[in-house]
């Protein structure tokens, strides 16, 4: 995020911001993880792979048994998604949860691009984060956008909370935040748990613990 808490700026293009050390060290993170997960706005407005960019890395898990990239998986509330989206154009093992009256007409229009789900109605992510774990997932990255870590965060379903702070502001109320308005279980008498700083280029990453609520705990 921006030192003023956005994510991306109000203009049709994505805003970078990471640097390439941070790049990488998110890279890095993505490998040791067994899903990546994203909101469906995220993919209609960034049109992200979400998947290793070091090659490297994928024969690392290659070797160690594990698929060269993570499986990718998309929350979805109506099933707007274009099967054109590079995400679903690019590797395979790609899921999609979408809301209960959404399902048919999102597994119609992605075809064989996916294997869509339901997530319940409006989506649980209790329910998507059981399944995933039923199919294997121990850990999960996820990357955005605002609304699904404003829902996480808010249910205390998130056990790590990673802040790469980039070194410039947005300064646009239209902008997308972090997170949005909500009821936390961290607050200023039940402080979240610092467990680690440090630096990546010109950008701080901040690693909170979040693991047994208000805290913190192991991660």
């Amino acid at each position: 995020m921006s030192l003023d808490g956005y994510i991306d700026d109000a203009t049709d293009r994505p805003l970078r911001l990471s640097g390439d050390a941070d790049t990488d060290r998110v890279d890095a993170l993505r490998a040791s993880c067994d899903a990546i997960l994203v909101g469906a706005a995220t993919v209609r407005a960034d049109d992200p792979v979400l998947m290793l960019r070091s090659q490297a890395r994928r024969e690392a898990r290659a070797a160690s048994g594990l698929r060269p990239d993570p499986a990718r998986v998309v929350v979805s509330g109506g099933g707007n998604l274009d099967p054109a989206a590079r995400l679903f154009t690019t590797g395979t093992d790609r899921i999609v949860y979408a809301a209960s009256p959404a399902v048919a007409r999102t597994g119609e229009r992605l075809g064989a691009a996916a294997d869509v789900l339901d997530a319940g109605n409006p989506v649980q992510l209790d329910r998507v984060l059981a399944d995933l774990a039923a199919r294997g997932v121990r850990r999960l990255l996820v990357e955005g956008g605002g609304s699904v870590y404003t829902q996480l965060l808010a249910a205390g379903l998130a056990d790590e909370l990673q802040l790469a702070v980039a070194p410039f502001f947005v300064g646009d109320p239209a902008a997308p935040r972090f997170v949005g308005d909500g009821r936390f279980p961290w607050s200023p008498a039940h402080r979240a748990t610092l467990a680690d700083v440090t630096r990546a280029g010109d950008m701080a990453v901040l690693r909170y613990a979040l693991s047994g609520g208000p805290g913190g705990g192991a991660a």
